[in-house]
């Protein structure tokens, strides 16, 4: 895993300065402590920080082409590289290396960016083609490796795998984009397609861009999809094989690697699976790392335990207090737009206990996006049944006219927590589903938010990319466009977005095998019952499981990491809540109205309402503020 960085002048070919390359590339030394390069030509700069993991000594970066006319800085794995390089070797390419990247180079000059579809991997990357005098950004199918652009001064185009090495660049402006304070304050996370800084993007996940010297950046190409179009034909059965056969295939080909591996274990089904597959390829017991709280209600180390037992994994666990809050500075740092994602903090202490036992470690991301495992979808999959016997007409004034005097009881047991269904079931399926996966609701952002924030949004919601996402989907149902959702949209933007920046800033390699993109496929055509079946999500992966895992493990109820943020805000970080609803950042630049935000910290801190979700998306988003302020 790496770290890459460039410069590219579209407009006028210009010299690059390598120390500025130096600069971002330094900027993301965490990502790649083990090794950096730059390499510089009229017109462009590539710079590289590397995190070895296969050919420990013979792939630097950047990488010129055994002809040494392609240039490339990847940051990834290439899963099979080796039956690429002997498919290219046969037509003739040479090669100098025994790593992936050479083959990335390789493929590139003998399919062009038709490349892309035989590489099978997590990747982002930059090549330059010195005899097209063209550059080539490329992003994986799902967006496990992110990729950041910004147009800066000169008509050049500076990329990285982290939004710090554009902020390296002296050229890069800090203006804040206002819409994305509405995107992250209904996610808590800014999605793929926009950036908290304006001129800033990042490349989406399955695209590609081209650019070339002398014509303005053309817009990105989409390389892959997935559809839920199709369903597949047979019994569960051969469903079930099928999908075993293919979660081994995801696992035991991010299994290579030339330095410790390992695997997150928390105890759940779709960890578990991964280690137990894992123990299935290995002749040497899997080092497994899991992390526990001590507050009881919150702590899964008995169920890692008991898997590790299972499978006689080499097991390392730590617990920690439920009360180190004191990382929340840590985690502006870390992912440099605001991220509200609470689990972020145990993914990060996860990350620092695996990294003292291995350089690389499998978790089971993807599942739940894959084979609907989020209660989300099962709720949503009932509403839509609703929505079909119920008309539109009756819907709207009934459920919202109930919805609306129905109280927020997030206290109460979840059949009285009624809100947000009667809510959802008077809009349309996508809407619903939007308010289903958001923070804050339109009206609840609209009640917090200044007269600056109001004029500068204008008609703009954060929910309208996601919904027109959903209507658009090649999907035949509502449960399939929910899905296809949260691969698209969720499974970047907060899921792989955390697994990346807290792996990474501690210099560990994380791979999702459950992200396999033929597993991913395949998942996609299952019939319905095969991925939800009552209350049951992943039902097939489940079934397909259960000579391995035991039924405590399978279906017990999903929990995942939980951080005591609402508890934190009325005893220790009671102060911090007042300051932060009080700061400039927020309330003095117009973007939100002090009032509202003082009584939501005073209710909270009063044991009055729960407010916790809101007042850490306002904590970190006042410290990412902080930090990307032109003076920072």
């Amino acid at each position: 895993m790496c770290g890459i960085a460039g410069i590219f002048h579209y407009e006028t070919v210009k010299p690059v300065d390598p120390k500025r390359v130096e600069r971002m590339t330094d900027a993301l030394a965490h990502r790649g402590p083990d090794g950096s390069g730059v390499w510089t030509a009229p017109g462009v700069g590539l710079g590289h920080r590397r995190l070895s993991i296969i050919d420990l000594a013979g792939s630097p970066q950047p990488m010129h082409s055994a002809d040494g006319r392609a240039v490339i800085v990847f940051n990834g794995e290439i899963y099979n590289y080796r039956e690429l390089r002997r498919e290219l070797e046969l037509a003739g390419s040479k090669f100098r290396t025994n790593g992936d990247t050479e083959t990335i180079l390789a493929a590139w000059q003998k399919w062009g960016p038709a490349c892309l579809e035989r590489l099978d991997g997590m990747f982002a990357f930059a090549l330059y083609d010195l005899d097209k005098r063209q550059l080539f950004l490329a992003r994986d199918r799902l967006g496990v490796k992110p990729l950041y652009t910004a147009e800066i001064e000169g008509g050049a185009l500076a990329f990285a795998s982290e939004l710090k090495g554009l902020l390296a660049n002296p050229l890069l402006k800090r203006r804040i984009d206002p819409l994305a304070i509405e995107d992250f304050m209904t996610w808590g996370y800014v999605p793929d397609h926009r950036s908290i800084l304006k001129n800033v993007g990042k490349l989406p996940a399955g695209h590609f861009q081209l650019l070339d010297h002398g014509r303005p950046p053309r817009p990105p190409v989409q390389w892959w999809d997935v559809s839920f179009a199709e369903r597949l034909r047979g019994t569960h059965e051969d469903h079930a094989v099928e999908l075993l056969h293919l979660m081994r295939e995801g696992v035991t080909s991010r299994m290579v690697a030339d330095v410790p591996l390992g695997a997150f274990l928390s105890g759940g089904v779709d960890s578990s699976s991964v280690v137990a597959l894992m123990s299935e390829a290995s002749a040497r017991p899997v080092t497994s790392c899991s992390i526990g709280f001590d507050v009881k209600d919150v702590d899964e180390t008995s169920h890692a335990r008991k898997v590790a037992e299972l499978f006689g994994t080499d097991h390392h666990e730590r617990v920690v207090s439920a009360d180190q809050f004191d990382e929340a500075d840590d985690i502006a740092a870390i992912f440099d737009e605001p991220f509200a994602d609470a689990s972020a903090l145990p993914t990060l202490r996860v990350c620092a206990l695996a990294r003292e036992h291995v350089t690389v470690a499998l978790s089971g991301d993807g599942a739940d996006e894959a084979l609907a495992g989020y209660r989300r979808q099962m709720f949503h999959a009932r509403e839509e049944q609703a929505r079909a016997v119920v008309p539109k007409l009756l819907r709207q004034p009934l459920f919202g006219a109930l919805g609306r005097v129905w109280p927020k009881a997030d206290w109460a047991p979840r059949p009285l927590r009624a809100k947000a269904t009667l809510l959802a079931l008077a809009e349309e399926g996508e809407a619903g589903y939007a308010r289903a996966l958001s923070i804050l609701a339109p009206e609840q952002r609209d009640a917090l938010y200044g007269n600056t924030l109001l004029a500068e949004r204008g008609d703009y919601r954060a929910e309208h990319p996601f919904e027109d996402l959903m209507r658009n989907a090649p999907a035949r149902s509502g449960l399939d466009r929910a899905q296809y959702a949260d691969l698209k949209f969720w499974l970047p933007g907060d899921i792989l977005t955390k697994t990346d920046r807290a792996s990474m800033a501690v210099s560990l390699e994380a791979r999702e095998p459950l992200l396999d993109h033929r597993l991913i496929e395949f998942a996609a055509n299952l019939p319905h019952r095969e991925r939800l079946r009552g209350t049951t999500g992943k039902w097939l992966m489940k079934h397909a499981m259960q000579r391995y895992l035991p039924d405590d493990i399978l279906y017990r109820p999903k929990q995942g990491f939980v951080t005591p943020i609402a508890q934190w805000f009325r005893g220790p970080l009671a102060q911090v809540a007042r300051e932060v609803v009080a700061s400039e950042k927020l309330v003095g630049t117009g973007w939100f109205a002090r009032r509202p935000l003082a009584r939501l910290a005073e209710e909270h801190i009063a044991g009055q309402a729960d407010h916790s979700r809101t007042l850490w998306q306002l904590l970190m988003l006042e410290r990412s503020l902080d930090r990307l302020s032109p003076t920072s």
